[in-house]
């Protein structure tokens, strides 16, 4: 048909919105780390589990994309972070090789341990709260592999270390 000729990564800007592959873990702490004291349990235990499966799934198929289309390494900007005289920051996340297989794992086994952890903690009062933390580990630690420059990745580093902060007291009595 008519009109410019297609481009491969034009389907890849298109398809793999790496800002949710974060989102979704970060919207599951809000979720549960707001309202999971006065939601039922089964809700919180699908929110927990429904965010990292939902990173899960769109890692996968960021993957798959990046396999047909053989566009590698693909950068998502979404807009200027710092602009002050000289330096430029912006705001983006890469995905190469290397992130896409930490992204696969970070996901695949934060899943699972989101699963395992449902057994673990069911009997425990701040159950929400546990998986208010988890998810919030997964946000930061997906931002830490996914961020397009030093300063972005250095907030993930930082998130992480709270994340962990949080879940290693969470039994704080």
């Amino acid at each position: 048909a008519g009109g410019r000729p297609h481009r491969p990564d034009e389907t890849m800007n298109e398809n793999l919105h790496l800002w949710l592959i974060p989102l979704l873990p970060f919207a599951g702490f809000l979720l549960n780390g707001l309202l999971g004291r006065r939601l039922p349990k089964a809700i919180v235990t699908s929110v927990a589990l429904l965010a990292p499966l939902a990173s899960l799934l769109l890692v996968l198929s960021a993957s798959r994309l990046a396999f047909q289309s053989g566009s590698l390494p693909h950068v998502e900007t979404f807009g200027n972070w710092i602009n002050a005289g000289m330096l430029h920051i912006d705001f983006s996340f890469v995905l190469d090789q290397l992130s896409l297989v930490m992204l696969l794992v970070i996901t695949g086994v934060g899943f699972l341990i989101h699963i395992y952890s449902v057994g673990y903690m069911h009997e425990e009062e701040g159950y929400w709260r546990y998986f208010a933390y988890l998810n919030l580990f997964l946000f930061f630690m997906t931002v830490l592999v996914l961020a397009g420059n030093a300063l972005l990745m250095f907030v993930g580093w930082e998130g992480v270390g709270l994340a962990s902060y949080l879940l290693i007291g969470f039994w704080f009595q």
